[in-house]
């Protein structure tokens, strides 16, 4: 998904947004989100606010690329895909999006109140066209359409991703993830006939 996208645009400008990407996340870890002008942005990234408005209409976008990236860059490194079949597969997307959650809490959330919705609306859509994507590589006769299988599961991902950072002492993500998968796979499989037993 990510290499595909990049690929199609031009090395000047993906130099540019990670510049002003990495800006914003040295300035996320020093003052919240909404303490952060434009001109905070262009001065960290030694650009200027003329070069930041060709790339982002404001730091609103510039935020939302932000973590769809880091998303996906996590997703990729761990090579996380989605065929549309494999359980294992939901075990290392729901884990990707637990350690992304945590991840993004330790850095970020002591200081970012406006970014968590956000990571939310981002996460859960990226997950959502990742299930998407499997869905289509290999189709199956569902009774319930792929576009609400794959809403219904990415919000019951991300909700438990969240609720297990959120809860302190919680147990391990090995633990957790088992669970998780108990509670997600049906809802994938939703809509899917049975193979009827011979």
């Amino acid at each position: 998904m990510l290499e595909s996208e990049c690929e199609r645009i031009d090395p000047r400008i993906r130099r540019t947004r990670q510049l002003l990407r990495d800006a914003l996340r040295r300035l996320l870890e020093q003052k919240e989100f909404d303490k952060i002008t434009v001109q905070d942005i262009t001065e960290a990234a030694t650009l200027n606010r003329a070069t930041f408005y060709a790339h982002y209409p404001d730091k609103f976008k510039l935020l939302e690329e932000f973590i769809r990236v880091s998303f996906l860059q996590l997703l990729a490194q761990r090579n996380v895909r989605f065929d549309g079949r494999c359980s294992s597969a939901f075990k290392a997307i729901i884990l990707a999006v637990s350690d992304y959650l945590a991840e993004v809490q330790n850095s970020f959330s002591s200081k970012q109140h406006q970014f968590e919705p956000f990571v939310e609306a981002t996460v859960i859509d990226q997950i959502r066209q990742l299930l998407l994507c499997g869905f289509r590589s290999y189709p199956t006769e569902r009774r319930i359409s792929e576009e609400l299988v794959a809403a219904t599961a990415s919000w019951a991902i991300y909700g438990a991703a969240k609720q297990w950072v959120d809860t302190p002492g919680h147990v391990s993500a090995e633990e957790f993830v088992s669970v998780a998968v108990d509670l997600v796979t049906p809802i994938l499989m939703g809509g899917v006939d049975p193979v009827p037993k011979v």
